[in-house]
């Protein structure tokens, strides 16, 4: 599985083939750091996504006493650190729902890590009901996302499990 390349066929085809090789890597290893780079750089390899991340919520001095930190992910330098409600990643951990943008531009507040992206989704991850980070993958395209990549992503996150951080 050294190297993921892009998988030919419809969305759900490459999804249905690369899902399996991402649980492979990440059956049997517990440390978390470890398999959120993997995902990200299968993720990014595997379906030629433009930015493909994860942010942890972490404490902090912060009105809620929490925010979201980059973690592992691959593509250029990103946003450090992101706040409650604030931007499509915000927004994502505040409702505690997936969040589909077709056109960055047009989401009010977003925030522009990168002036290059141009759609968006965000999975959360949960553990016992609590949003503890998120999957955000970003496209150079607008439109790129949809309930496919809603669908496979959210059985993605439902099998990582965050501890330890």
């Amino acid at each position: 599985m050294e190297n993921i390349n892009i998988v030919e066929g419809d969305k759900k085809s490459r999804y249905e083939s690369l899902l399996p090789q991402i649980f492979a890597l990440i059956e049997y290893e517990n440390d978390t750091i470890a398999n959120l780079s993997n995902i990200t750089a299968a993720l990014k390899e595997g379906l030629g996504f433009f930015w493909v991340g994860f942010y942890i919520v972490k404490p902090d001095d912060s009105p809620k006493g929490k925010s979201l930190v980059l973690g592992p992910f691959q593509g250029p330098v990103a946003c450090t650190r992101i706040p409650f409600g604030r931007g499509v990643c915000g927004t994502c951990w505040q409702r505690g729902e997936t969040v589909i943008v077709p056109d960055v531009e047009l989401f009010p507040g977003h925030i522009a890590c990168s002036s290059l992206s141009r759609s968006e989704i965000v999975v959360p991850v949960f553990s016992d009901n609590e949003v503890v980070a998120l999957l955000d993958i970003d496209s150079l395209e607008t439109g790129t996302f949809d309930e496919t990549d809603r669908k496979y992503l959210e059985i993605l996150t439902s099998k990582i499990s965050i501890h330890g951080l």
